[in-house]
């Protein structure tokens, strides 16, 4: 692994922080942004039930079966054309160029999952859902990302979407050509105070 965009990413941090000088400290922005800074559909998945399934049956009990995502997720990520930015507790975070691209990874995973947990118990059953939005991030070295986008898809796939839901900003869904091979309803999501328009998925109706 090359630690190099990750270590001038974190100097260039520092040294924004210590700058005093407004006119430094944007010269210092810009060279992050122009160094880092990529137009991305964002997507995040998150495993359901992570609390009460380990005060249930323990952590080693959970991490297998967040083994068992990782293991699945990734090959389908591959598939779609996305790229994995890393694996964090029992999320996933990806990035794709494009929409539609991202929502179908997110579909194949769910339709995945949903024939997993048929050869499982009931207890090692894994159940996701998936955020997903899009706008200009900073992707360092494709071992993190940060910015609006990834805030906004993290808020979705984590707080918002229930298990086996997918949920897509209007502003990821504006990049996806017409006509759509799913259906879409429409969502209440506040983010921050901010109300932002997004949609669920109907991919059970496919």
């Amino acid at each position: 692994m090359n630690q190099e965009p990750e270590k001038n990413f974190q100097n260039k941090l520092l040294l924004f922080s210590k700058e005093t000088h407004a006119d430094k400290r944007h010269k210092i922005e810009l060279e992050l942004w122009n160094a880092y800074g990529a137009e991305r559909v964002v997507f995040v998945l998150d495993m359901a039930g992570f609390s009460l399934l380990t005060r249930k049956y323990g952590i080693i009990h959970y991490l297998s079966m967040v083994r068992r995502m990782q293991l699945i997720a990734a090959p389908i990520l591959e598939t779609y054309g996305g790229t994995l930015v890393k694996f964090e507790a029992d999320n996933c975070f990806a990035t794709f160029a494009d929409t539609l691209a991202a929502i179908h990874a997110a579909i194949a995973m769910q339709l995945a999952f949903n024939a997993s947990n048929l050869l499982t118990s009931d207890d090692f059953d894994v159940h996701i859902s998936c955020g997903i939005d899009r706008g200009k991030i900073l992707l360092v070295g494709n071992e993190d990302c940060f910015g609006d986008a990834v805030n906004r898809a993290c808020k979705l796939g984590e707080d918002v979407a229930a298990a086996g839901e997918i949920l897509v900003t209007q502003d990821a869904l504006r990049t996806a050509p017409a006509p759509l091979d799913f259906e879409l309803r429409e969502v209440n999501v506040s983010i921050s105070g901010l109300n932002i328009p997004a949609y669920s998925v109907e991919y059970q109706k496919m």
